[in-house]
């Protein structure tokens, strides 16, 4: 990765493994199994999104396989109870599918990932039609930037805007992901704000800001 990837659409899977409304249970398992996914697209039609089928979806069959539950379990659980007895992906499916749009942050995936409770999310356009799938696994991507990557943006995108003409050097270093700032600077001001953004570029694990003020001699 030269340059920072911000957008969902620089790091999702192209390449995706889907099925149509008609697909069968075992079909279902035998694809996640082959293409090692925990999650697989229902398409309809052009391609268009209309719910995913995932292991949470096909494990109901196997917890209620020998069991008789009581009328409490009934009540509680009639959902899964239902997709014990689904045998195609229309009646495994989850629906409406939680999807997310490929000029979406990688911020903006995780924390529908967190709110949702899910490990993939399709990737769709304006008319809902499955462009990719971005997994926990793809937002991770970003930590393995190289080090000189992280530290030559953070020094051309911030330092060189923020303090272009410092009272002394400051120098960009980063170490595993941790960004550290030395220097020292006349806008005291914008220190913080520098550091701020050095933990907003992809990639940065940690920040260690140790830039000074001139005016901070004074006195």
């Amino acid at each position: 990765m030269g340059s920072s990837p911000h957008r969902v659409s620089d790091v999702m899977t192209r390449a995706v493994v889907a099925v149509g409304r008609e697909a069968l249970f075992k079909d279902i398992v035998e694809r996640m199994e082959e293409w090692q996914v925990s999650a697989l697209p229902v398409l309809e039609g052009d391609g268009r999104v209309i719910g995913v089928v995932s292991e949470a979806d096909l494990l109901p069959k196997e917890e209620f396989r020998d069991s008789d539950p009581d009328r409490f379990t009934q009540l509680r659980r009639l959902s899964d109870l239902a997709k014990a007895g689904a045998v195609s992906a229309e009646e495994l499916m989850s629906t409406p599918a939680v999807t997310v749009h490929g000029d979406a942050t990688l911020a903006e995936a995780a924390r529908i990932m967190a709110l949702r409770h899910v490990k993939r999310l399709p990737v769709v356009n304006a008319e809902g039609v499955l462009e990719g799938v971005v997994s926990r696994g793809d937002l991770l991507k970003v930590f393995l930037r190289p080090d000189n990557d992280l530290a030559n943006e953070i020094r051309r995108d911030i330092v060189d805007v923020l303090f272009p003409a410092p009272v002394e050097p400051v120098h960009v270093i980063v170490s595993d992901g941790v960004a550290t700032l030395t220097g020292r600077v006349g806008d005291a001001a914008a220190i913080p704000l520098a550091a701020q953004l050095a933990r907003g570029v992809e990639g940065v694990v940690g920040v260690d800001c140790r830039l000074t003020a001139a005016d901070s001699d004074a006195g």
